[in-house]
């Protein structure tokens, strides 16, 4: 079996982020044990029970199932050192300025958006989270109420007020 090749260069680097909240480093400790407990011995259930059926090498339903495995054994190795580098984001309960895991309430075109902001890991703008590495993000840190910021998109520069720090 021929594995496919990719041209170096064609996936963006993406920085490694170790902030998270409480509760995001307690979904992925509850997904990883769920994969070690769960899946991985079925997984290895399924390897042993399919490498019976006669020689590996034209055995498609054992390389299947060994590549399954694979797959799964190199995303709980991600998941764990994740866990290992993970530096939980206490936010300061001083809210003068803003700061990562403060929730900021700002103004853009007469509407008031709240914004949560976290490290990139947890980063879902559609439900208020959003990451202190994106423009938006990076405009509001250390910015008190009161003030206002420019992000520069690509075809416009939009203004928000901060009305609120929590």
């Amino acid at each position: 079996m021929r594995v496919p090749i990719r041209k170096a260069g064609n996936l963006p680097q993406l920085r490694f982020d170790p902030r998270m909240s409480q509760e995001k480093y307690d979904e992925l400790t509850a997904k990883l044990a769920h994969w070690k407990k769960t899946v991985h011995p079925r997984l290895a259930e399924e390897v042993r029970r399919s490498g019976q059926f006669g020689d590996f090498s034209e055995n498609a339903e054992y390389q299947i199932a060994k590549g399954k495995l694979r797959g799964l054994n190199n995303r709980i190795d991600e998941l764990q050192t994740l866990l290992n580098k993970a530096q939980i984001i206490k936010p300061n309960k001083n809210a003068d300025r803003v700061e990562l895991g403060h929730f900021v309430t700002i103004e853009v075109n007469g509407k008031q958006i709240r914004y949560q902001l976290l490290g990139s890991t947890q980063t879902n703008p559609t439900k208020g989270i959003i990451s202190t590495h994106s423009p938006l993000g990076q405009a509001l840190l250390n910015k008190q109420v009161n003030d206002t910021v420019s992000v520069t998109l690509p075809n416009k520069t939009v203004s928000y007020k901060i009305i609120s720090i929590d």
